[in-house]
């Protein structure tokens, strides 16, 4: 059957119907763009000439205070260039997603995802561009969030359980070569080959705490910092290692004081300028840039910290930049773009781990061929910042009677042997109820009690408890392959005197145990 085309008839007498007058095509897409429930603009050359309702409600403008404004208002200027090569693409036949995801800008300052679908359209005598605008879901959001937040939180679990057991291992070679050490005379032939084992020792134990770091277990001994001291004092190290940068510090006078671990933070810091070192193998710029922010409710990003105030730190690069597909995963552990022998891919995810751990997050912008930009926030506080610290000081042998406690085989021995050759007494037990009992029938011959923190049965804590309720003033010093965090922290805070982390020498562990004694 072939479709007939209908006219209605005309009535006697009637006359013909008169043709409608052409409205002129900018007058059509008006009222389109006007009575659309999308929020929608006409943009030709950046400026936005035409807006309804929906976009001013969207983004928190008046109609006539967007009008005739760059479009680089609402959207930044590198986003507007990523969203205008993709519609390019699209023009010149490319199969592509028929949405673009940018990050545009509320009038109040906070930030939008919005889903853009542009398309060609001509205004006036000009070609012009149609944008239909979206804000991408907010539950879709928290659901990508929440699925790294979890991935990330597995990862570091395991980083931090494969450094606990690493740093026993590593706490074992480091005991028997430092034992060897003192019977050998330095112009010994093998003195320098077990300096080189020590240095080994080192170097491995700087791996676990960049995994502990990831882990967020990077927290030692929290004190009130000043940022910019620690800048200062980073920056400058640095700087006279790496002659071919030109390192500029911008420091807010009056910055507020954090609370953090000194020297997690300057590794976090020195994590970025080296990233920056090596994004720049040509020479460059290195910009650090402190100052106090204060995060509203409305500013809140998808790091899940409080509204509050914060101390900011901005690490500025004018290196290679990176991509966005390199941007989301920097912060993994062991990704690297770097060639073999160059990057362990640590560096990143200890810095994540050691700001989060502290309370704060970070943020990484970048740009290929335009550099990096990363931005860490630590929570202020109102505390006076100590004074930064200084060199170690050379450890003191002694004659008290210490006791340790450890399910570790291998520590136990080393232990006792380091401890006997300091001039301490030493009695091992290699578990928490063999411990309560020993303190039971030789408390009053024992001085201090170094305790592990993770052991079966009984745990550090709930033994530390126990010996506790039995005696009150007993000096304890925990011991973990963990750090100071968690579980340790919370022991620290019941009154336990000081923390050592395995793997530690005889200066270290002499010099913690002079200062409980002697406190």
């Amino acid at each position: 059957m072939t479709a007939e085309k209908i006219t209605p008839m005309k009535r006697r007498g009637e006359s013909p119907a008169p043709s409608p007058t052409p409205r002129p095509p900018e007058t059509i897409y008006r009222d389109i763009v006007t009575q659309a429930g999308d929020a929608m603009a006409i943009i030709r050359e950046k400026l936005i000439l035409l807006v309804n309702p929906a976009f001013c409600n969207l983004l928190g403008y008046r109609e006539s205070d967007i009008l005739g404004r760059p479009i680089t208002t609402v959207i930044p200027e590198r986003e507007w260039g990523k969203l205008c090569e993709w519609h390019q693409r699209r023009r010149a036949g490319e199969i592509l997603p028929p949405v673009h995801e940018v990050t545009g800008l509320h009038r109040e300052g906070r930030e939008l995802t919005l889903e853009i679908n542009s398309s060609d359209i001509i205004h006036g005598d000009c070609a012009a561009m149609l944008t239909i605008v979206r804000t991408v879901p907010e539950r879709r959001k928290l659901a990508s969030q929440l699925i790294q937040a979890h991935k990330m939180e597995a990862i570091g679990t395991l980083a931090g359980g494969i450094a606990h057991d690493f740093n026993n291992l590593l706490m074992g070679i480091q005991g028997y070569t430092s034992l060897m050490m003192l019977d050998l005379n330095p112009g010994h032939p093998h003195y320098d080959k077990l300096r080189n084992i020590e240095d080994l020792v080192r170097s491995g134990a700087e791996l676990t705490r960049q995994l502990l770091g990831f882990a967020r277990e990077g927290k030692y001994d929290v004190k009130p910092v000043g940022l910019n001291e620690v800048v200062r004092r980073t920056s400058g190290m640095f700087g006279r290692t790496k002659k071919g940068l030109d390192i500029q510090c911008r420091l807010a006078a009056g910055l507020w004081t954090v609370e953090v671990d000194q020297g997690q933070i300057e590794q976090a810091l020195l994590n970025l300028y080296i990233n920056a070192w090596q994004a720049m193998p040509d020479g460059g710029t290195l910009e650090i840039e402190t100052r106090n922010e204060t995060l509203a409710e409305a500013n809140r990003t998808a790091f899940s910290v409080l509204p509050g105030d914060y101390v900011k730190t901005s690490v500025r690069d004018t290196g290679i930049g990176m991509d966005e597909k390199t941007l989301a995963r920097i912060f993994e552990p062991f990704f690297t773009t770097k060639e073999m022998g160059r990057g362990t891919g640590l560096g990143l995810a200890s810095t994540y781990g050691i700001i989060k751990g502290h309370g704060g997050f970070i943020q990484a912008s970048s740009e290929k061929g335009r550099g990096t930009t990363f931005d860490i926030f630590l929570p202020a506080s109102n505390k006076v910042a100590v004074p930064m610290q200084t060199m170690e000081i050379p450890g003191l042998k002694g004659q008290e009677t210490i006791l340790v406690v450890d399910d570790e085989e291998v520590i136990i021995e080393v232990m006792q042997e380091i401890l006997e050759s300091l001039g301490y007494r030493v009695i091992c037990v290699r578990s928490g109820r063999e411990a309560i009992a020993v303190y039971q029938t030789q408390g009053d011959q024992i001085d201090l009690v170094i305790l592990d923190m993770i052991m079966p049965d009984l745990d550090g804590g709930e033994t530390f408890d126990r010996l506790k309720a039995i005696a009150p003033a007993m000096k304890v010093i925990l011991s973990s392959g963990y750090s100071l965090i968690g579980q340790a922290k919370q022991i620290m805070e019941r009154g336990c005197n000081g923390f050592i982390q395995k793997p530690f020498r005889i200066q270290d562990v002499s010099q913690k145990i002079r200062d409980v004694l002697d406190s």
